[in-house]
């Protein structure tokens, strides 16, 4: 029975081998907030051990796909977002990843021949129920929108306006295939659900790692951008966010949070490590106003 059980283990092993070693993955849209640029300063903060990583503002995905690229194989990973859309096309990459590259290269050829026509009669479709058809809309309207900006208005519906490129690259098959491997072969759980559900606050513990990206304090009346879903994300989210924050404190958990460096988290904060860190935002809703930024890094440890 020893034999059989180290069998196992080994052939698990060398699964995960030749996944990591065929990674590179990256997120597959571009987000508001995305982390891919501060990843190697991120990397800096994880903790050295852990085995559950759980991200409930899941987004690009960028600092989960640097694990994986990284060798940081994970045990258990918990990805969550409350964004429907988004969370429907991971679990298409994952689960329909040769009928979702066939409808993208469609959808590249359509693009092609007329551009605005085919951007407007993708965003205008409402309703979509074949989950494969929504993941390839999403995609494609986020490769090719406006500056890369998700965007809903208060009824939920994606009204961001065509981008102007050249040759977007719509089906980027290699990375989404790597992907697919990615989810499909490792014990990684992807889900659609608010962050005040998606954790388990009785089943997380010392060995669990939570990354939490929320929709960032505005650092002021201008740089307010939390329409991600048609909710939005205020203060009295930021507040509550920090009450859970202390929660996982107090289970022991290792936990991370990105936010801007505004008075507020500080204060929210104060009673953990705070890293201050300049970026430049990658994503504006005003693609000439793409500043430094100050963000921060909090840790509980």
């Amino acid at each position: 029975m020893t034999r059989k059980i180290n069998k196992i283990k080994q052939i698990m092993n060398n699964t995960f081998d030749k996944i990591r070693s065929n990674a590179n993955c990256h997120p597959f849209v571009k987000w508001a907030g995305g982390k891919t640029q501060l990843i190697s300063l991120l990397n800096q903060h994880l903790p050295k051990q852990f085995n559950h990583y759980i991200e409930p503002f899941l987004g690009g995905g960028a600092l989960f796909f640097s694990l994986i690229n990284n060798k940081r194989m994970l045990f258990k990973s918990s990805l969550s977002d409350n964004n429907k859309e988004l969370i429907n096309s991971y679990l298409v990459i994952k689960n329909n990843i040769d009928e979702l590259t066939e409808l993208l290269k469609e959808y590249e050829i359509q693009y092609k021949k007329d551009q605005e026509k085919f951007y407007y009669y993708l965003r205008d479709i409402k309703n979509v129920s074949d989950g494969v058809e929504n993941a390839a809309r999403f995609i494609t309207l986020n490769k090719t929108c406006y500056n890369g900006l998700y965007r809903v208005n208060k009824s939920g519906w994606f009204n961001v306006p065509i981008g102007r490129y050249k040759n977007p690259k719509i089906c980027d098959e290699v990375n989404l295939r790597k992907i697919s491997q990615t989810l499909t072969k490792t014990d990684t759980i992807v889900f659609t659900d608010d962050y005040r559900n998606s954790i388990n606050i009785n089943k997380v513990d010392e060995n669990s790692f939570i990354y939490l990206d929320p929709p960032y304090d505005p650092i002021n009346s201008t740089s307010s951008f939390t329409a991600y879903t048609k909710k939005g994300f205020g203060k009295s989210d930021q507040i509550e966010l920090s009450l859970l924050f202390r929660k996982l404190s107090d289970r022991n958990c290792k936990v991370m949070m990105s936010n801007s460096d505004t008075s507020l988290v500080r204060q929210l904060y104060r009673a953990f490590d705070i890293v201050s860190v300049s970026t430049k935002r990658q994503i504006n809703s005003v693609g000439t106003k793409r500043i430094n930024h100050q963000e921060v890094i909090i840790k509980n440890y």
